[in-house]
């Protein structure tokens, strides 16, 4: 089995969702039988979110005390490394860090934007797994028209499952881009019984989480933007209807139309929290960043696929998943406000079909270990 170094983003915002998401990935890797590693590190000031403060800080503890614990639970002590903004290294030493780098077999960057790969020893393979297509290209290409080059990698995986064909709207700057969701691990998010109808359709959403962007002359936004045709969805279904967020909605307009809220920050206190209010929900429903839909990337949320795990059905925004996985039972799309609520009474009609369906599409599709037993094969071929 092989030595395999994540770089990725779990001690600098040290809430449930993003837990979630990185752990995946790395459990997967684990349960494959190799050597896994995170291994992360701050490259700008005040880098580190420390949720009890909710500020930005240098000082990593808040999040090393909740990664370290977190991953021993899942069977990786002490397979952790910290790089902090000003040098300071946690986890290891200097030296066992060197020898790490120098003798890994795969570094598998999830976030870590190359930082690592300078250090890197000369046999180590190197992968990319995109999870923003659409914005990670299109920057790239904005980039590359200053003169900035492409960054380098021996591999290139993208969350876009439509990345390279006729209808993305996604450049792909002469690069073959392999293809794999985002995983979760079924065994995780295990099927529980039914939510009752009184429960929410939930999602938890940054409204906007990064400024708009440009590119061939036309602006992409976020959350804030997909959402405005939805406002008043809670008015047109029999379903109740809740949103966990981060940022600054116009929380008056949502009363108004009936949305439940809460903030995001509790809801993904920890990793924990953040399965049960999975858990605690009758279905997701969710709009995408506006990149993901009008360029028609194939991106499906790692979010979304741990409500299916969990048996819970999922109404999202089409980005054009619906031509890479199975759509009508479990998993439905959205295209305008009638489609919404189309997929909504549907499920509603038959609500057992659509969640037994739903953890069906997460265990066959989605499988974290199926799904990183091919990038890691496709690496280091």
């Amino acid at each position: 089995m092989a030595r395999i170094l994540v770089g990725s983003y779990m001690i600098r915002y040290p809430l449930g969702g993003n837990l979630s998401w990185a752990l995946q990935t790395l459990l997967a890797l684990h349960q494959l039988g190799h050597e896994v590693w995170m291994i992360e590190r701050a490259d700008y000031e005040n880098a580190c979110f420390r949720p009890k403060l909710s500020d930005m800080s240098d000082d990593p503890a808040e999040g090393i005390l909740t990664v370290s614990g977190l991953l021993e639970r899942f069977g990786l002590k002490d397979r952790w490394v910290f790089l902090g903004y000003t040098g300071e290294l946690y986890g290891v030493s200097k030296r066992r860090l060197d020898e790490l780098l120098g003798s890994a077999d795969l570094f598998v960057d999830c976030g870590t934007h190359g930082a690592w790969i300078p250090y890197l020893g000369g046999d180590c393979r190197t992968v990319l797994v995109d999870g923003e297509p659409g914005m990670t290209q299109m920057r790239w290409s904005n980039l590359a028209k200053e003169g900035v080059p492409v960054p380098t990698y021996d591999c290139y995986f993208t969350n876009g499952s439509l990345l390279g064909s006729a209808e993305c709207q996604v450049p792909s700057l002469g690069i073959k881009w392999e293809h794999v969701f985002n995983p979760v691990l079924p065994n995780l998010y295990e099927m529980t019984p039914f939510a009752p109808a009184s429960a929410p359709y939930s999602t938890v959403m940054n409204w906007k989480s990064h400024k708009p962007f440009s590119y061939a002359g036309r602006e992409y936004g976020q959350k804030d933007v997909m959402f405005e045709q939805f406002f008043e969805l809670p008015t047109r279904v029999d379903a109740s209807l809740e949103v966990a967020i981060a940022g600054e909605p116009d929380r008056e307009r949502l009363v108004r139309n009936r949305w439940s809220m809460k903030k995001a920050a509790e809801v993904t206190s920890s990793y924990d929290a953040y399965g049960d209010y999975i858990r605690a929900s009758r279905a997701e429903f969710s709009v995408c960043k506006e990149v993901f839909a009008a360029a028609r990337t194939g991106w499906f949320s790692d979010r979304s696929a741990a409500y299916l795990a969990s048996g819970r059905p999922v109404v999202v925004q089409d980005t054009g998943v619906s031509e890479v996985l199975p759509v009508g039972e479990g998993l439905m799309t959205f295209s305008d406000f009638d489609s919404a609520v189309a997929a909504i009474e549907s499920i509603e009609a038959d609500y057992a079909r659509h969640a037994k369906a739903a953890r069906e599409i997460a265990v066959e599709y989605l499988d974290g270990r199926k799904l990183m037993n091919r990038v890691v094969e496709t690496a280091l071929r």
